[in-house]
Formats: structure tokens, C-alpha cells, sequence
């Protein structure tokens, strides 16, 4: 049976530890707030009073409720007042000589059975404990910035941590309204072991200028419905609070993957530090301020679409779900659209499918029924690639297999005029090939979008190394004119999305496979925790493990990094015919739904 707490302390009130303060009192606990001296009592204070504030002004405490909690709160700059504590959490600084010396000198202070915690996002718990008379007593209590938002909590049990304590750890976050997963203690607990992976390889992609920071985050932000940007949220944190937890990760786990970017460590050095600084990936309109303004490496607005060529008709090759949202797309957009499918029933299903697909839009109040009937006009079907003669620019979606795009861009070559731009949408094939296939290399480029292609802003634009100017620029115009945010990058494995996106799966799919967490608490961590919109076991079951395979062993291939290599138990159960949803059964079991 768990105790009830209701003293409790908290030690150090920065950011994080005065929002833990709050959470703490606003759930009716008494709490004895420490800081080092004064004037850090007074920020901490004035933290706790401004985001209380805040939350009166919204509605969501009322003022009464507002000065009881305020109430439950002692400040004080003496750790001797945390002598009555049943549980104390530090959140000071993330240096282990300052958080080994402070639990020592709890250790002393508090009663026998205080359980004292600890917020480290990265540190060793364990390391921690022994500092301590009382290592079965110490536990970690990781909350995310800001803490009475974000509810998730991570409790991270040591090798000798009573079963006790982390029952009474797991009530009390039950009783302040948060989702807690319990874990062991290793660096990066969940949540941080995938996102700062994730977020490193980011900064090695604009380290290396592959993309632009505006091109990355929007990717992301796009492509994968993230709240926020790797690179914008790099900012957000900290570029020395990465730079400290991804070193302590890599310390421990000695995956190169984790070693901090060298761009990471020279931000640092330089005081690039991100929004609290004022200055970091991004330029800001001062210190703490999240207002981004403009800086040397801004894009001009409508830069990339300067020297397009002129569209007017588009042809698309393909018939099946993402040609016929991308023949929705186009026509949507203005363009003539012709589509060539491989027999006439095949053109009349597509036909049918956009038909149906308008129709939607009209009886939801999107479309009105004579713009429906102009959409439709734009579009002709055909079976004869040779009546892509005229089109300014024509998208090919078909099968993923490059021999088949080699054989459709030899074709392409041939028939198209001079002029005309040849896409492909492939989302993990090299671009060159088909490039290269077609006989007129500077002509083509990718024109990746994302399924379904109406709903999806994202295009990833694609330019190979032989890529013309002008044809990047045609892509881009096109992007604009339908609505679409595209973003530039090279022609490399994965594109931006893929490449950021896979390795992150892959590293769930080796947590599990050690079984580190569940994927329940893995997918919980991620979407409480981080904002993600899906857990990664729910996206892979939703993409289809033979794809995401397929994705995984591209990327491998491509960059030969040993991190990047397929996680064991993904291979074997697309061996076993466990694909996702599309069978009933991934990495969890459909059928029962």
C-alpha cells in the first residue's frame, strides 16, 4: 500500500524546479521550496506567482485556489528546513558533482525513510544513490519542461531502489494528474534516449548543409506533425543542456550516434545557447524571448522559385492512391491535368476516385459544387504515355521498384518536349538513376510528396547533382501555386523526413528488443512527453513494418553507419508476416479492435 505524502520539498527553482513546486502545491502537498541564496529565492518565487498569474488570466485556476496554493508554498534559502520532508526532488543544475554533494548533505538532514529524487534528465540515478547512506531510498522523478503542462513523468527505479518507494513515487504522480512509465535507470530514460538521437542527426544535416534550419524544421513540423522543429526545439532546451545530455549519453552508451555534433559543442562555446541566450540555431528578438527575427542565413521570400520555367499542363503517370491525390492536387491547383494509367479500367477507377473524392469536399462545405466541376474539367485520362508529348511537367507514381521508373524515364526522355520538367515522387529511390535513365539528367528532379497528397502540405524538392537551376526553381513555383510548403535537399537516402524520421523507429524498435520498456510506456513517453502525435510503435504499425524495413535497410545502405542498421526483432517479424495494420498484427495485435 503506498503512502499518502504531504510534505514535500524541492530543491533548486529554475524553469523546472519552480513548475515542479507548483504541480506539487496545486495538488495540495506542502511544500518547502529551496534555492542557493536570495536572489535566486526571488526569481523562483516570482516564477511560481507569473505562471500561477497566468493561469487565473486563462481560466484555468480561479484567484481563491490561486493564494492557497501560494499558501502551501515555503520559501527558504535553508536546506535545514527540509528536515520534516517525507520526499524531496532536486532539480538543480545537470552536474554530477553538484547533485552527488547536495544528496549528501540531504542524507543528513533528512529522516530515514525521506525518499529523495531526483529530476536529472540524463545522469546516473544509481551514481547519484551512493552518494547517499540510503541508496534504496533514492529514485528519479523526471518532469518535462514546462512541468504543469506537460504530464508526463518518467520514474526511474536503480537496481536497488525499494519496490516501495517507487510505489509511493507512482502515486504521487497519479495524485498530481500525470502519466508516469517506470524504468531502469539508463541515460536518456526514454524519452531523451530517442529524441536527442533525433535531435543531433538534425543538426548534422545542416551542419553538413544539406538543408537549410528553415527547411528542416518545417519537414518535421510538416511531414511528421510535430509541434516544433528539431532545430527550433534544440533552442527551446538549450544548446549546452544538449550538448551536457547528449555527452552523458554517449558516455554511457558509446553509440556514435549520440556523440555530440562538433557544430553542438561550438554553439556552446560561442554562447550560442538558444532562446536564453537570445541567439542560438535561430536569432530572436532577445534573451528568453521566442519571437524569431530575421538574421544572415533568412531566406528571401519566393527565392527559390526565381528563374522557373513556365506550367501550365502537368501529366501524371500512375493510378493508384497517391497519383490520384496528386491528379486532385494539380487540378485543384489550376494546371491541366493529364494522367496516364495502364488500362482503361484503370482510368476509370481514378476517374471514379477523384469523382467521389470532390464529392466529399462539396457535402463537407469545402468545395462548392461549380469549382467541382471546374476540377474536373482540367482533368483527362489516357493509357498512352506518348500523349505526355506536350505537358510542362510531368510526376511519375508508380510501383517503387527502380527498374520500373528507369524503364518509364527512358520512355519520358523521349517523348516529352525538350523543355518539360520529369519528376518522380519516390520517397527512398536515388533521383539519379531515374536522372540518368531519361538521357536529359538536368531535366529531372525529386517532387516527393507526402500521402494523402490533398491534406499533406509537405514536398520535399529534390535536385540531384545534375540537377538544372531553372528545374528546382519550376518545382518550387509549382509548390507555391498549389498550396504546398516545399522544402530543398539533395539527393541522399531518406531525403530530410525519412532520414530524421527511420533512425528514431529504429531506435524504439531496440529499446523494446532490450526490453528496456514496453512499447506501450515507449509510445507514452513519446507522445506525453515530447508531443509527438503518434508513439513510434503505433506510426510503424500504421506505415507497415515491410516498409519502414525497406526504408531502414536504404538508409543503411546509403551511409554504411552501424546505428543505422535494421533493429533484429523488426526483421523478424516482417519475416513472420507481422506487417502492421494491413495484416491484423505489428507490433501489437488489430484484430481485437
Amino acid at each position: 500500500m503506498a503512502r499518502e505524502l504531504s510534505e514535500v520539498g524541492v530543491v533548486g527553482l529554475g524553469t523546472m524546479g519552480a513548475g515542479i513546486v507548483e504541480v506539487l502545491a496545486r495538488a495540495g502537498l506542502q511544500v518547502t521550496a529551496v534555492e542557493i541564496d536570495d536572489v535566486a529565492l526571488e526569481r523562483g518565487r516570482a516564477h511560481v506567482q507569473q505562471s500561477t498569474d497566468k493561469a487565473v488570466e486563462r481560466g484555468k485556476l480561479d484567484s481563491a485556489d490561486q493564494a492557497a496554493m501560494l499558501d502551501r508554498v515555503r520559501f527558504t534559502t535553508s536546506l535545514a528546513d527540509l528536515a520534516q520532508a517525507e520526499l524531496v526532488v532536486e532539480a538543480v543544475p545537470e552536474r554530477m558533482e553538484l547533485k552527488t554533494a547536495l544528496f549528501a548533505e540531504l542524507d543528513g538532514i533528512c529522516p530515514p525513510d525521506t525518499i529523495l529524487a531526483t529530476n536529472t534528465s540524463s545522469l546516473s540515478v544509481t551514481e547519484l544513490s551512493v552518494a547517499t547512506g540510503r541508496p534504496s531510498k533514492v529514485v528519479g522523478m523526471h518532469f518535462f519542461n514546462p512541468a504543469p503542462v506537460m504530464k508526463l513523468v518518467e520514474i526511474v527505479r536503480t537496481v536497488v531502489t525499494e519496490p516501495a518507494v517507487v510505489e509511493d513515487v507512482e502515486a504521487l504522480a497519479a495524485r498530481l494528474g500525470k502519466t508516469d512509465v517506470t524504468i531502469g535507470d539508463k541515460a536518456g530514460f526514454i524519452a531523451n534516449a530517442l529524441l536527442f538521437g533525433y535531435l543531433n542527426h538534425a543538426v548534422s544535416m545542416l551542419e553538413s548543409r544539406y538543408a537549410s534550419r528553415e527547411d528542416v524544421d518545417a519537414a518535421m513540423r510538416l511531414g511528421c506533425g510535430l509541434p516544433m522543429g528539431p532545430l527550433a526545439l534544440m533552442d527551446l532546451i538549450g544548446i549546452d543542456t544538449a550538448y551536457e545530455i547528449l555527452d552523458t549519453m554517449y558516455r554511457q552508451s558509446r553509440d556514435r550516434l549520440h556523440a555530440p555534433a562538433p557544430m553542438i559543442k561550438q554553439m556552446m562555446t560561442a554562447g550560442l545557447l538558444g532562446r536564453k541566450s537570445g541567439r542560438g540555431f535561430y536569432t530572436y528578438a532577445g534573451r528568453d524571448s521566442a519571437d524569431v527575427v530575421p538574421d544572415a542565413a533568412t531566406p528571401a521570400e519566393g527565392g527559390a522559385a526565381e528563374g522557373a520555367r513556365p506550367v501550365r499542363r502537368v501529366g501524371v503517370v500512375g493510378s493508384g492512391t497517391m497519383a490520384t491525390g496528386m491528379i486532385e492536387v494539380f487540378a485543384k491547383g489550376g494546371f491541366e491535368t493529364l494522367f496516364v494509367a495502364r488500362t482503361p479500367e484503370k482510368v476509370e477507377a481514378v476517374q471514379k476516385a477523384l469523382a467521389k473524392s470532390l464529392d466529399k469536399q462539396v457535402v463537407r462545405g469545402r468545395l462548392d459544387e461549380a469549382t467541382r466541376d471546374e476540377v474536373l474539367g482540367r482533368v483527362t485520362g489516357s493509357t498512352a504515355l506518348d500523349d505526355l508529348a506536350d505537358v510542362d511537367l510531368v510526376v511519375e507514381a508508380v510501383v517503387e521498384s527502380l527498374a520500373v521508373k528507369q524503364t518509364l524515364f527512358a520512355a519520358l526522355g523521349e517523348i516529352c518536349k525538350p523543355e518539360a520538367v520529369l519528376a518522380t515522387t519516390t520517397s527512398s529511390l536515388p533521383v539519379i538513376e531515374c536522372a540518368k535513365a531519361s538521357e536529359r539528367p538536368g531535366d529531372v528532379v525529386g517532387l516527393h510528396f507526402f500521402n494523402p497528397a490533398p491534406v499533406m502540405k509537405l514536398v520535399e524538392v529534390v535536385s540531384t547533382i545534375a540537377t538544372a537551376p531553372d528545374v528546382a526553381a519550376t518545382a518550387h513555383a509549382v509548390c507555391a501555386q498549389l498550396g504546398k510548403h516545399a522544402v530543398s535537399c539533395t539527393d541522399r537516402a531518406g531525403f530530410i523526413v525519412n532520414a530524421l524520421l527511420f533512425p528514431y523507429l529504429n531506435d524504439a524498435v531496440k529499446m523494446l528488443q532490450a526490453h528496456y520498456a514496453s512499447a506501450d510506456d515507449i509510445d507514452a513517453a513519446m507522445k506525453v512527453g515530447c508531443g509527438y502525435p503518434m508513439g513510434p510503435f503505433e506510426l510503424l504499425d500504421v506505415v507497415g513494418l515491410d516498409v519502414s524495413l525497406a526504408i531502414e535497410r536504404e538508409l543503411y545502405t546509403e551511409f554504411r553507419e552501424p546505428g543505422f542498421a535494421p533493429a533484429p526483432l523488426l526483421e523478424h517479424l516482417v519475416t513472420a508476416g507481422y506487417l502492421g495494420r494491413k495484416t491484423g498484427r505489428g507490433f501489437r495485435d488489430h484484430t481485437a479492435r
